[in-house]
Protein backbone atom coordinates (compact mmCIF):
# COMPACT_ATOMS: atom_id res chain seq x y z
CA UNK A 1 0.00 0.00 0.00
CA UNK A 2 3.07 2.37 0.17
CA UNK A 3 2.60 3.23 -3.60
CA UNK A 4 -1.19 4.02 -3.34
CA UNK A 5 -2.10 7.43 -4.55
CA UNK A 6 -4.42 9.54 -1.81
CA UNK A 7 -7.18 11.15 -2.90
CA UNK A 8 -10.37 12.90 -2.32
CA UNK A 9 -13.73 13.82 -3.32
CA UNK A 10 -13.94 16.99 -3.91
CA UNK A 11 -12.16 17.97 -6.63
CA UNK A 12 -12.15 18.24 -10.74
CA UNK A 13 -9.61 16.85 -13.21
CA UNK A 14 -8.95 19.69 -15.40
CA UNK A 15 -5.93 17.93 -17.11
CA UNK A 16 -5.60 17.77 -20.80
CA UNK A 17 -2.79 15.95 -23.53
CA UNK A 18 -0.41 18.86 -22.62
CA UNK A 19 -0.66 19.59 -19.08
CA UNK A 20 -2.33 18.83 -15.67
CA UNK A 21 -4.17 21.11 -13.55
CA UNK A 22 -6.49 20.36 -10.66
CA UNK A 23 -9.35 21.99 -8.63
CA UNK A 24 -10.42 21.36 -5.16
CA UNK A 25 -13.81 22.85 -3.75
CA UNK A 26 -15.47 23.13 -0.17
CA UNK A 27 -18.58 20.83 -0.47
CA UNK A 28 -20.57 23.11 2.00
CA UNK A 29 -19.49 26.65 0.36
CA UNK A 30 -18.36 26.11 -3.09
CA UNK A 31 -15.58 28.16 -3.29
CA UNK A 32 -11.74 26.53 -3.53
CA UNK A 33 -8.54 26.17 -4.86
CA UNK A 34 -6.84 25.72 -8.50
CA UNK A 35 -3.40 24.45 -8.99
CA UNK A 36 -1.30 26.32 -11.40
CA UNK A 37 -1.24 24.32 -14.54
CA UNK A 38 1.69 21.92 -15.28
CA UNK A 39 2.81 21.46 -18.52
CA UNK A 40 3.76 17.97 -20.03
CA UNK A 41 6.76 18.39 -22.15
CA UNK A 42 6.22 14.67 -23.51
CA UNK A 43 2.42 16.37 -24.84
CA UNK A 44 4.34 18.91 -26.42
CA UNK A 45 6.77 16.69 -28.37
CA UNK A 46 3.78 13.93 -29.16
CA UNK A 47 2.16 17.05 -30.87
CA UNK A 48 4.63 18.50 -33.11
CA UNK A 49 4.65 14.21 -34.14
CA UNK A 50 1.63 14.43 -34.88
CA UNK A 51 1.24 17.42 -36.91
CA UNK A 52 4.18 16.41 -38.98
CA UNK A 53 3.10 13.24 -39.45
CA UNK A 54 -0.13 14.47 -41.09
CA UNK A 55 2.07 16.10 -43.67
CA UNK A 56 4.68 13.53 -44.56
CA UNK A 57 2.79 9.85 -43.22
CA UNK A 58 4.61 6.70 -44.33
CA UNK A 59 6.94 5.96 -41.71
CA UNK A 60 7.21 8.86 -39.92
CA UNK A 61 3.60 8.25 -39.54
CA UNK A 62 4.23 4.84 -37.93
CA UNK A 63 6.76 6.62 -35.81
CA UNK A 64 3.88 9.24 -34.64
CA UNK A 65 1.80 6.27 -33.61
CA UNK A 66 3.90 4.19 -31.66
CA UNK A 67 4.61 7.66 -29.74
CA UNK A 68 0.89 7.77 -29.24
CA UNK A 69 0.86 4.36 -27.80
CA UNK A 70 4.33 5.21 -25.57
CA UNK A 71 3.00 8.60 -24.90
CA UNK A 72 -0.68 6.89 -23.21
CA UNK A 73 1.65 4.98 -20.59
CA UNK A 74 3.80 8.10 -19.93
CA UNK A 75 0.51 10.03 -19.44
CA UNK A 76 -0.89 7.99 -17.41
CA UNK A 77 1.75 8.27 -14.81
CA UNK A 78 2.54 11.37 -14.87
CA UNK A 79 -1.20 12.47 -14.40
CA UNK A 80 -1.36 10.40 -11.33
CA UNK A 81 2.30 11.90 -9.89
CA UNK A 82 0.46 15.52 -10.08
CA UNK A 83 -2.37 14.00 -8.82
CA UNK A 84 -0.94 12.97 -5.72
CA UNK A 85 1.49 16.77 -5.50
CA UNK A 86 -1.71 18.44 -5.55
CA UNK A 87 -3.74 16.74 -2.88
CA UNK A 88 -0.63 16.88 -0.86
CA UNK A 89 -0.56 20.59 -1.47
CA UNK A 90 -4.15 21.86 -1.22
CA UNK A 91 -5.10 19.51 1.57
CA UNK A 92 -4.02 21.44 4.25
CA UNK A 93 -6.32 24.05 2.98
CA UNK A 94 -9.63 21.53 3.55
CA UNK A 95 -10.60 19.21 6.70
CA UNK A 96 -12.91 16.30 6.58
CA UNK A 97 -15.74 16.77 8.73
CA UNK A 98 -16.38 13.62 11.00
CA UNK A 99 -20.14 13.92 11.24
CA UNK A 100 -20.84 13.83 7.52
CA UNK A 101 -17.83 13.23 5.64
CA UNK A 102 -18.30 16.15 3.52
CA UNK A 103 -14.80 18.20 2.93
CA UNK A 104 -14.98 21.47 4.33
CA UNK A 105 -12.50 24.50 3.88
CA UNK A 106 -11.26 25.70 6.72
CA UNK A 107 -11.19 29.41 6.13
CA UNK A 108 -15.07 30.09 6.03
CA UNK A 109 -16.45 26.39 7.02
CA UNK A 110 -15.16 25.19 9.87
CA UNK A 111 -15.95 25.45 13.22
CA UNK A 112 -12.32 25.44 15.32
CA UNK A 113 -14.06 24.91 18.97
CA UNK A 114 -16.16 22.40 17.97
CA UNK A 115 -14.22 20.50 15.56
CA UNK A 116 -16.89 19.83 13.32
CA UNK A 117 -18.12 21.99 9.84
CA UNK A 118 -20.26 24.75 10.03
CA UNK A 119 -23.31 22.92 8.25
CA UNK A 120 -23.09 20.34 11.50
CA UNK A 121 -22.26 22.55 14.61
CA UNK A 122 -23.38 26.30 13.24
CA UNK A 123 -21.67 29.46 14.77
CA UNK A 124 -24.04 30.66 17.63
CA UNK A 125 -23.70 34.20 16.95
CA UNK A 126 -24.36 33.75 13.31
CA UNK A 127 -27.35 31.23 13.86
CA UNK A 128 -28.86 34.03 16.88
CA UNK A 129 -28.67 36.98 14.04
CA UNK A 130 -30.35 35.03 11.84
CA UNK A 131 -33.05 33.91 14.43
CA UNK A 132 -33.67 36.96 15.43
CA UNK A 133 -34.42 38.81 12.18
CA UNK A 134 -36.15 35.69 11.07
CA UNK A 135 -38.58 36.80 14.69
CA UNK A 136 -38.51 40.40 13.84
CA UNK A 137 -39.97 39.58 9.89
CA UNK A 138 -42.82 37.01 12.08
CA UNK A 139 -43.40 40.23 14.25
CA UNK A 140 -43.76 42.57 11.19
CA UNK A 141 -46.48 40.18 9.78
CA UNK A 142 -48.12 39.73 13.00
CA UNK A 143 -48.62 43.28 13.88
CA UNK A 144 -49.11 44.47 10.04
CA UNK A 145 -52.12 47.04 9.68
CA UNK A 146 -55.11 45.76 6.81
CA UNK A 147 -54.86 48.19 3.78
CA UNK A 148 -58.12 50.45 3.39
CA UNK A 149 -58.85 48.56 0.29
CA UNK A 150 -57.95 44.82 2.02
CA UNK A 151 -60.41 45.55 4.69
CA UNK A 152 -62.56 44.45 2.59
CA UNK A 153 -62.15 40.89 2.29
CA UNK A 154 -63.85 40.18 5.90
CA UNK A 155 -65.79 37.27 6.45
CA UNK A 156 -68.99 38.61 5.48
CA UNK A 157 -67.63 40.04 2.63
CA UNK A 158 -66.79 36.55 1.90
CA UNK A 159 -70.33 35.01 1.73
CA UNK A 160 -71.15 37.33 -0.65
CA UNK A 161 -70.92 36.32 -4.10
CA UNK A 162 -67.87 37.77 -5.78
CA UNK A 163 -67.20 38.37 -9.11
CA UNK A 164 -63.99 38.48 -11.18
CA UNK A 165 -65.00 40.36 -13.62
CA UNK A 166 -68.18 43.12 -14.85
CA UNK A 167 -71.24 41.32 -16.09
CA UNK A 168 -71.97 44.06 -18.00
CA UNK A 169 -68.35 45.12 -19.63
CA UNK A 170 -66.72 41.94 -18.97
CA UNK A 171 -63.36 44.23 -17.36
CA UNK A 172 -61.45 42.27 -14.90
CA UNK A 173 -61.91 43.19 -11.33
CA UNK A 174 -59.03 43.69 -9.14
CA UNK A 175 -60.83 44.24 -5.88
CA UNK A 176 -63.82 43.65 -4.50
CA UNK A 177 -65.81 46.60 -5.70
CA UNK A 178 -68.98 47.74 -5.58
CA UNK A 179 -69.21 49.51 -8.82
CA UNK A 180 -66.95 48.39 -12.43
CA UNK A 181 -64.12 50.79 -12.41
CA UNK A 182 -64.49 50.56 -16.45
CA UNK A 183 -68.39 51.21 -17.41
CA UNK A 184 -69.42 52.12 -13.65
CA UNK A 185 -72.22 48.93 -13.45
CA UNK A 186 -73.63 48.03 -9.78
CA UNK A 187 -71.95 45.12 -9.12
CA UNK A 188 -72.99 43.97 -5.74
CA UNK A 189 -76.80 44.17 -6.55
CA UNK A 190 -78.90 42.27 -3.79
CA UNK A 191 -82.27 41.07 -4.34
CA UNK A 192 -84.36 40.57 -1.02
CA UNK A 193 -87.20 38.57 -0.46
CA UNK A 194 -90.54 40.67 -1.00
CA UNK A 195 -92.46 38.09 1.88
CA UNK A 196 -89.76 37.57 4.53
CA UNK A 197 -87.12 39.72 3.36
CA UNK A 198 -83.74 37.30 3.09
CA UNK A 199 -81.18 38.25 0.81
CA UNK A 200 -81.95 36.00 -2.35
CA UNK A 201 -79.49 34.58 -4.71
CA UNK A 202 -78.82 35.93 -8.14
CA UNK A 203 -81.12 34.33 -10.58
CA UNK A 204 -83.29 32.71 -8.18
CA UNK A 205 -86.99 32.05 -8.71
CA UNK A 206 -88.04 30.89 -5.66
CA UNK A 207 -87.05 32.54 -1.72
CA UNK A 208 -84.64 29.77 -0.13
CA UNK A 209 -86.16 30.42 3.49
CA UNK A 210 -89.92 30.68 2.95
CA UNK A 211 -90.78 29.26 -0.95
CA UNK A 212 -92.08 32.69 -2.19
CA UNK A 213 -91.60 33.04 -6.11
CA UNK A 214 -89.92 36.06 -6.96
CA UNK A 215 -91.51 38.88 -8.71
Amino acid sequence: MGDAIEFVSNYSDLSDNNGFQFEFHCDRCGSGYRTRYEAWATGTVTNILDGASNLFGGLFGQAANVSERVRSAQWSKARDDAMERAVQEIKPSFIQCPRCRRWSCRERCWNEKKGLCKECAPDMGVEMSAAQASRSVEEVWAHAKMSAEDKHLTESDWRQTIVASCPQCEAPLATNAKFCPECGARLNVQAHCTECGALMQPGAKFCGECGAKTQ
